[in-house]
């Protein structure tokens, strides 16, 4: 489902989660009250992927359904309403105090360790699964079907001519 989004989308997400799994046993014994520590990260975890998901279908409804001007507007807009979201969110965790906020703010950083680590990760997990290509296309993005589009193109200029 993620994929029909975006398709780095899915790599994005399993990166966070990954991120999320790494600072969960490298920091909870370094801190006093572990299970604040656990749910402030996952909860962090948790704004960082709706982050994410947030983003790809804000770029893609800019891109699908508006003009330069309007896409503009349209991502100035959400990109202001999806960090006041997450300042709302910590700040209900702080207020409440049922979690560790800096662990909290740990996890939202995921979304940018996945967001850089995400070539590396494509390039590792094409070598573990034999994929040579730079790219995962489904089988909609072949090259025998981006020839006859290419192709259909061509006619229909040649129509109009």
């Amino acid at each position: 489902m993620l994929r029909r989004i975006n398709e780095s989308l899915p790599g994005l997400v399993a990166g966070i989660v990954i991120y999320g799994v790494i600072v969960q046993l490298a920091g909870v014994w370094f801190v006093e009250d572990k299970w604040a520590y656990s749910i402030g990260l996952w909860y962090g975890i948790a704004i960082a992927i709706g982050m994410g998901i947030n983003m790809a279908v804000v770029i893609y409804d800019t891109v699908t359904f508006y003009d330069a001007e309007s896409a503009n507007k349209r991502v100035a807009a959400k990109s202001v309403l999806r960090y006041g979201v997450v300042a709302v969110l910590l700040g209900i965790l702080g207020y409440f105090n049922f979690g560790d906020l800096i662990a909290a703010f740990l996890g939202v950083m995921g979304l940018k360790v996945s967001a850089y680590m995400q070539p590396l990760l494509r390039k590792l997990v094409n070598k573990l699964t034999g994929r040579d290509d730079a790219t995962s296309w489904d089988e909609d993005f072949s090259e025998e079907k981006l020839t006859e589009s290419v192709n259909s193109e061509k006619n229909n200029e040649e129509v109009t001519m």
